[in-house]
């Protein structure tokens, strides 16, 4: 994809977006909709069969997960991952849309997995969602951001193209033959909030946070001591500190895991 065509379909979309977006009542039933359309946020531009499937890969997405596509247009993101066994709901404004992709839903099989409603993407509640499918702009997703932190901990969000400003992906993939435009899948995975004062058995830990990067300081015996590579995955949380490599997973106010000094391995625990 050209800097040049980047630029133009992003300056449309974000057009549009300062617009009201004006949607028929009644959805048609011989509705098809074009690339480029106006939408509430956004115009509407899919996401091709070849990178949905691999934005559900990247997101390892199975048939314990719930999906959810806020501005799910026709579908396909929600409809795919219902082929691999995953329940999902897709919210999306244009009512004509939702038709379409309910009907899409039936004639491929899995109307009893694949869901959409119509609704503002903002107000939508993803509180069931593990994973989230979408292709919206950053304004869009900086927007929803503080949605997506509310999400329990290790869920995945994964996206066409766009990111949320400042938090960096956990993952990358690209399609690498036959894709011009729109070809790149990111992946972040939810974090646990820790930012904040902990409590050892042998000290204190003082941690900030920045989405899945962790920084801070250790006390032991007066000590402090710099907290490096601190990483949050999910649950998951990893650090170094004093020469010791600590390993571990938060559950609300505490954390429990392993320190490896010298080659030995202990137990830590910490708590708010």
């Amino acid at each position: 994809m050209t800097r040049a065509l980047r630029l133009s379909l992003v300056a449309a979309m974000m057009l549009v977006a300062t617009a009201s977006g004006q949607q028929r009542a009644t959805p048609q039933q011989d509705y098809k909709p074009t690339v480029g359309q106006p939408g509430k946020d956004a115009v509407w531009v899919p996401t091709s069969a070849a990178l949905v499937e691999k934005m559900l890969d990247l997101a390892k997405v199975t048939n314990a997960d719930f999906v959810m596509d806020l501005g799910s247009g026709d579908g396909r993101n929600v409809i795919a991952a219902a082929k691999r066994g995953a329940r999902g709901r897709g919210v999306e404004y244009n009512p004509d849309l939702v038709a379409l992709a309910n009907r899409i839903a039936k004639s491929e099989g899995v109307a009893d997995k694949a869901v959409f409603v119509q609704g503002d993407m903002y107000a939508a509640d993803i509180s069931e969602a593990t994973v989230l499918a979408l292709f919206l702009l950053p304004q869009n997703l900086d927007k929803l951001t503080p949605k997506f932190l509310a999400l329990k901990p290790g869920s995945r969000i994964v996206a066409n193209t766009f990111g949320m400003t400042g938090w960096e992906p956990d993952a990358i993939d690209e399609l690498q033959h036959d894709c011009v435009n729109w070809c790149k899948a990111l992946l972040w995975i939810v974090p646990a909030p820790v930012e904040g004062r902990w409590k050892l058995a042998s000290g204190e830990l003082q941690l900030q946070q920045l989405y899945q990067r962790v920084s801070g300081t250790l006390t032991v015996n007066g000590t402090a001591q710099a907290i490096e590579d601190g990483r949050l995955k999910g649950d998951r949380i990893s650090f170094v500190a004093a020469g010791a490599t600590y390993e571990g997973r938060v559950s609300g106010d505490t954390m429990t895991g392993t320190v490896t000094r010298s080659g030995k391995k202990d137990s830590w625990r910490a708590a708010k």
